[in-house]
């Protein structure tokens, strides 16, 4: 086990990362630079259009394999504002917002440094 060290900010952080006030300050720069859900295209044709997925029975369960209920549809590839892939269903996949999505989320976020 690794001694902590001294984040920029002269805060103790864990070896290697940056202390959590300042992991919280990135966090919040990022979301107030982010563009609201529905500038992503999340409005009430995709509230719709994704409620009609999820009722289909083969849809009903997170894709996963947890068996737990779907309540959300996740982008298999995420769309990053390309609305053909945003609409296109072939990337579509029932999930379980948590902890599946939650996790698998913060999985890819770590992965790709955001």
């Amino acid at each position: 086990m690794r001694a902590p060290s001294i984040c920029g900010c002269g805060r103790v952080a864990q070896t290697g990362r940056s202390c959590l006030a300042c992991s919280a300050a990135r966090a919040k720069a990022y979301e107030a630079r982010r563009p609201s859900a529905r500038e992503r295209g999340y409005t009430s044709k995709w509230e719709t259009e994704s409620k009609a997925f999820l009722a289909k029975p083969e849809n009903r369960l997170c894709a996963c394999g947890c068996g737990r209920k779907a309540d959300m549809v996740d982008h298999i590839t995420p769309h990053r504002g390309d609305m053909s892939l945003f609409w296109r269903r072939s990337n579509w996949q029932p999930m379980a917002s948590s902890p599946c999505h939650a996790s698998m989320k913060q999985k890819l976020e770590r992965a790709h440094g955001r």
